[in-house]
Formats: C-alpha cells, structure tokens, sequence
C-alpha cells in the first residue's frame, strides 16, 4: 500500500496553485496563435510528417504580459514546494517518493 504523508498545509497549498497555475497557462497557450511574433503561415512535407501553421498574428501586448506574469508564478511556486523546509525530513527515495505523492494528492473540494 502506498504511504501516506502528512503534508504541511502552505506546501498543499503551494503545489495546488501550482497545478492551477499550470492549467491556467497551458489553456491560455493553446488559445494563443502559435507564433509570439507576426508570422506568414508556412507548409513543409519534406520530413517524417507534414507541418503545416497558418499565418500568425502574433500576441498582444497584453497576452504577452499575462504568459509572462504565470511563468513568473509558476516559478516562484516551484521553488516554494521544491525548497520547502518539510523535504529536509526525507533522504533518498523517501524524499523522491514524498515528492511525488505531493504532486499526486489534491487539495480541491469534489464538486
């Protein structure tokens, strides 16, 4: 049976924004047009498969500082849960383990 950890509740809290954050940013990424610059769209069938991208508008001002402002949170909480002083009880494949069961264990009320 997998073991349970007590986890702190600021490092629970921690890595649940941290999994919002990265939902968030990978949702707003793929609305976003592939290309941060302006772009013409391009066809190449030269490799193992076909690529194809249409003509880019590029970002915004605006969705250029939002992609910035969650990359800039997603790092700040990474170094949180990452550096947290809970990880200094672990050694070895304990803290790895540890580790991982934070990443898996949500804190969301069912809905």
């Amino acid at each position: 049976m997998a073991e349970t950890y007590d986890f702190p509740g600021d490092l629970l809290a921690g890595q649940e924004e941290l999994h919002q954050v990265r939902a968030e940013l990978s949702a707003l990424l793929k609305r976003l047009p592939w290309s941060v610059e302006p772009l013409d769209g391009f066809s190449d069938d030269n490799g193992w498969r076909k690529v194809e991208r249409p003509a880019s508008p590029g970002w915004t001002a605006d969705e250029q500082a939002e992609v910035e402002k969650l990359r800039q949170r997603e790092h700040e909480l990474a170094v949180f849960v990452s550096t947290h002083r809970y990880w200094a009880e672990f050694t070895g494949t304990d803290r790895v383990d540890a580790r991982a069961g934070l990443k898996h264990t949500r804190t969301r009320n069912p809905e």
